[in-house]
Parts: C-alpha cells; structure tokens; sequence
C-alpha cells in the first residue's frame, strides 16, 4: 500500500473523495481510489446534526474502527479537534489511530487564533508523528481575511508546527492558488475548483483535490430522484445489485 504521504507527490493532484459511513467509503476504495477521506458534514447530517457543531466526535471513533481495515490510507476530519486543550486533540487523534487528520482553524463559523491552532497541530504531531496533519485555513471558506497574505501567514505558522498538509477550501482564483501554493512548503489541498481539472490544478502547484461533502449532498439528490422518478412513472434507474452491495460490505469486515 503506498503510504498517504506519498500518495500527494505524485503527477497528478491527489483526488480523495470523502466518505461518510463504511458503504460509501467501500465503493470508494472498490472504484479505484487509492485513499479515503471522511466528511464531518456527512457524518453529521446523515445522523441527523448539523455540521461544526462536534457531534461527530464520537461518530468518527465508531467510523475509524471500520475504515482502518480497508486497504488504502484513511484520513478523517476531525473538525477543530474538539477542544481548546491541545493534549486532548493529540489524544483523541491518537486515538482514531488513522493515516491522516484535517484539523480546521474556525469554530463556529469564526476564525481562530492562528497560535491557538498552531497548538494544536503541534500536540497532534508530537503524539502521532506518523499522521498526516492537513491543516485547514477558513479565510477563503468564510470570507474572513480572505487575502493571499492573510492566508500564507496562518498556513506557514502551521507548516512551523509541523502540519504536513495545507487546505484551502473556498479558494478559487488561479493567481491567489498559484501564489499560496509557491508561498507554502507543504502540499496545498483544494475542494474541486469549477471549471478546473486535475492536471490544471497541478500546474497552479495543487497537491491533493478533496471532494468535501459534495458526494453525500449528491447522493442525498440522487435518491429524491429516484423516488420523484417512480412516483412520477418513470422507470426505476440501474444501481447496484443488491447482492454486490451485501458481498461489498462481507468483503471487508
């Protein structure tokens, strides 16, 4: 299996799409991709939460137990970490004992303290050093401080703490992506940037592509569809055979 890290230095950008409970992260892994992220809005949202609210703390301890036996590197998004003591984050990150973390620098809808996050990024790799620490920088995502300048800074201030990964969600603009990729000495990971394939993305200096929670609020839409579609006599749509979907899940135990 190659390992996470090196999974963000290959040609192209590394696509991860995001998972939100063991059947979508199995059909993931059976459609090729060669590692599985999870989404805390999907985690969330499909028990019945809201997002950023850390209700998938203990979701994401039952969901790692699950992932950590399919064969590809398995990262999780941990939201801010759960608590304002960098002790507890690096013990809970200890704890899922996955390949990877995205840690983000807001709490309910504000940006941080970059040193508080800084903390915590520090704490996590001092107790885990072998866990990808993706940190996420929320300029761009709400609109706060949302400057190349702004969001170099809080990036290589997590860089310093040992973050091996940096993630931009929001950002879309090709110059602003090009500068904060030269700027940053650790691989930049976007959410899908419309109009922008992968081998653009990578020419701009894009390491790693995550699907966020894109894919559930599809399936969620797919399967309206399917009901609105019957219920209006359509046919119903080709999906997979019942039993292929019960053999997936025997598959990986």
């Amino acid at each position: 299996m190659t390992s996470f890290r090196a999974l963000h230095h290959a040609g192209l950008p590394l696509l991860l799409p995001n998972a939100w409970d063991v059947p979508s992260a199995i059909a993931f892994v059976e459609a090729g991709f060669p590692a599985v992220g999870t989404t805390s809005f999907g985690v969330a949202t499909s028990a019945g939460h809201p997002d950023g609210d850390g209700t998938t703390r203990d979701a994401n301890l039952v969901l790692a137990r699950r992932l950590k036996r399919l064969p590809v590197p398995v990262s999780v998004d941990v939201e801010d970490g759960y608590s304002e003591d960098p002790a507890q984050v690096a013990e809970y990150v200890a704890e899922l004992g996955v390949d990877g973390v995205n840690i983000e620098d807001s709490a309910a809808a504000l940006l941080v303290d970059p040193a508080r996050h800084a903390a915590k990024v520090a704490a996590v790799k001092e107790r885990s050093p072998d866990v990808f620490v993706n940190a996420r920088v929320d300029t761009y995502w709400f609109g706060q401080d949302a400057t190349v300048e702004a969001t170099v800074a809080r990036a290589m201030a997590y860089v310093a703490a040992g973050a091996d990964g940096v993630f931009v969600p929001g950002l879309t603009d090709p110059a602003a992506i090009r500068e904060i990729a030269a700027a940053v000495p650790a691989p930049l990971n976007l959410l899908p940037v419309p109009g922008m394939t992968l081998a653009e993305l990578a020419g701009l200096g894009v390491r790693r592509v995550s699907t966020g929670s894109l894919p559930y609020r599809a399936a969620v839409d797919a399967a309206v569809a399917v009901a609105t579609t019957i219920r209006d006599g359509g046919p119903p749509p080709a999906a997979t055979p019942y039993d292929e979907a019960q053999a997936r899940l025997r598959r990986y135990p």
